[in-house]
């Protein structure tokens, strides 16, 4: 692995594209800090947003791991232009010729997707903590480590898009289409989503749509602000029912995990009867 893993950063650190997105991506990354700066008046009323609870724990790690994968495209295209890169800068064929299986070929980009997936995941771990014990209101050790399942949700949910942008890159060869496809695949499980509720029942519909790729990774990590205190107190006043869960499921890890499953092995299928 750690040779496979080697190649695959050596490539990486001689793309300047590559390179840019990434250092983009963590970069911004810390601009969650910033939030807790921006300050904004009601009237007459001052109102600062760390105030609000957002950085509470353990509010705080889902909130973060939440804002975070919502960033997952800058490195969706360092991904996609991996693997395109192989194709048109004919690395791929020279790899093979100097020994490369195309089992080692597809490990090494799933490889380099865990190895993405980690260190962003360590990112938000080491930021969340700096975070919460500058801002929370509570840092007693049983409430931190509750809900720290979300930074699970978060590693599984970008191997298992990176994993599905490596199969679009090998199916298509292009990154500009292999993105395009996944803005199309985006519009599809929408649309059937539309479909469902509206011909049949909403039940069905999220019972359908839950199995879908993209959607089952956005199951992972659930819209985090109706748990925020103004808000569903707002809510209880209008008497207006915002109740959502927020758990992570072993089923919803399951269904991502088989994703994953498919990507890869659809990926290496693929290669394997191609003639490079």
């Amino acid at each position: 692995m750690l040779r496979l893993l080697t190649i695959e950063f050596y490539k990486l650190k001689h793309s300047r594209s590559s390179k840019v997105l990434s250092i983009a991506y963590f970069v911004i990354l810390s601009f969650i800090a910033l939030i807790a700066s921006i300050e904004f008046n009601i009237g007459d009323i001052q109102v600062r947003i760390a105030d609000q609870g957002i950085f509470n724990f353990p509010f705080i790690w889902h909130f973060n791991t939440w804002v975070a994968a919502t960033l997952k495209f800058f490195l969706a295209i360092v991904i996609v232009s991996m693997i395109s890169n192989e194709y048109s800068n004919r690395t791929l064929k020279q790899n093979l010729i100097d020994g490369l299986s195309k089992k080692e070929f597809i490990l090494s980009k799933f490889y380099t997707v865990v190895a993405f997936s980690l260190l962003s995941t360590v990112f938000i771990l080491i930021m969340t903590l700096i975070l919460g014990y500058s801002f929370s209101d509570y840092t007693e050790f049983s409430i931190v480590t509750r809900e720290m399942e979300f930074l699970v949700a978060y590693f599984l949910k970008l191997v298992g898009f990176f994993s599905f942008c490596l199969f679009l890159g090998v199916l298509v060869k292009r990154s500009a289409f292999a993105l395009g496809f996944l803005f199309v695949w985006w519009i599809f499980e929408n649309i059937t989503y539309g479909i469902l509720r509206w011909k049949i029942s909403e039940n069905l519909a999220d019972t359908v749509v839950q199995f879908f790729p993209l959607e089952s990774m956005k199951n992972l990590i659930n819209l985090p602000f109706q748990r925020l205190s103004f808000i569903e107190t707002a809510a209880n006043q209008l008497q207006a029912d915002i109740s959502i869960d927020y758990a992570v499921h072993w089923y919803e890890v399951a269904i991502v995990s088989v994703w994953i499953f498919i990507f890869i092995y659809t990926s290496y299928a693929l290669l394997k009867k191609r003639d490079l």
